[in-house]
């Protein structure tokens, strides 16, 4: 048993041309980083293409006909995402990156597990690429974990930057999968207000918390701690998944937060402590968004740290933009959760 770390340099084919900065570089300085300096405790685990019937749980087949049909080309498929000759078996790479990385833990063949993958997912939509991502690997690996391996309920945590809106549109109708969105607002992509909590049998289990720029380690930490933390208490999963986005770092280019490599770490330490409780550590964490590469390294390096069992930093009190936030989004939240 370890903390199993899932890639393959394959997925460094996904190559949208000079400048992008969804780039190779992005995931291969979490690799040198962690080849240079292996963490004791973690094994590494190169993954299998997802197939189609498992991208199918989540995205149209018209769709997934559209990303098969451009592979080997050069060709944008979104404004935001380009495709090289590569990226096709890159993004089922990713896809499937995610699912062997929920099969270990839900299977027992390791403690927790880190799928660095790209492209990244959270924005994918049923039916297109969206916002640098093609297939949803998060909700790909969740609907594997409900209708494979036996979850019967799923917390998904998106601490990335950006709101997570292909995640949460394909949930947001269930109470078998609940979504957790920290993200910076107003921001890339629009969607993830304070009202959007969910629909029809999912009525609050969307849980958008949608904070100003500038917050940092200690208004994440208080987020996570007074809010987070009740409601997985109450929802009670028995798989944890993570959007692993480090774009919420100070130095990241695309981001407007001041959360430092420490700072994940700590957040990092909460979910770990959300699975041990109530899912017997079952712990997922899946890349997504992260576009200063010394930041990202760092900060997907100190995640690796606190999965593998280092005690996780202690964040200090939110600012008071922060405080503010967190007791509206507290306050959105009590008609679905006692808080």
């Amino acid at each position: 048993m370890a903390t199993l770390l899932i890639s393959e340099d394959a997925m460094l084919a996904h190559d949208q041309g000079r400048g992008h900065p969804e780039s190779p570089a992005r995931l291969r300085a979490i690799l040198d980083r962690l080849r240079a300096r292996p963490v004791a405790g973690t094994r590494w685990q190169a993954p299998q293409p997802a197939s189609r019937a498992q991208i199918a749980r989540v995205h149209t087949p018209m769709y997934i006909d559209f990303v098969d049909g451009v592979r080997g080309q050069t060709v944008h498929i979104d404004e935001d995402v380009a495709m090289a000759p590569g990226s096709t078996d890159a993004s089922y790479l990713a896809a499937g990156a995610a699912i062997e990385a929920v099969t270990a833990v839900m299977q027992g063949a390791a403690d927790n597990a880190f799928a660095l993958v790209r492209p990244p997912g959270h924005h994918a939509e049923v039916d297109r690429a969206m916002g640098f991502c093609v297939f949803a690997n998060v909700a790909v690996a969740a609907e594997h974990a409900r209708q494979v391996l036996g979850a019967q309920r799923v917390l998904i945590v998106d601490w990335d930057v950006h709101h997570g809106n292909g995640t949460q549109h394909i949930f947001e109708a269930r109470d078998d999968v609940l979504v957790f969105n920290a993200h910076q607002w107003p921001m890339y992509p629009g969607t993830g207000g304070l009202h959007e909590q969910g629909r029809g049998a999912g009525l609050g289990y969307t849980i958008n918390a949608p904070l100003p720029a500038g917050m940092g380690d200690g208004d994440y930490a208080s987020l996570f701690r007074e809010l987070l933390r009740p409601v997985a208490e109450r929802f009670k999963p028995d798989l944890v998944l993570v959007s692993a986005g480090f774009d919420a770092h100070r130095d990241d280019p695309l981001g407007g937060m001041a959360v430092t490599a420490e700072g994940f770490a700590g957040l990092c330490g909460v979910v770990r402590e959300i699975a041990g409780h109530s899912a017997g550590g079952k712990l997922v964490l899946v890349l997504e968004g992260g576009y200063d590469l010394d930041g990202l390294a760092d900060s997907a390096y100190a995640c690796v740290e606190v999965l593998a069992g280092a005690t996780p930093p202690v964040a200090g009190s939110a600012s008071a933009a922060g405080e503010a936030a967190l007791r509206q989004t507290l306050a959105s939240q009590r008609r679905h959760w006692q808080l």
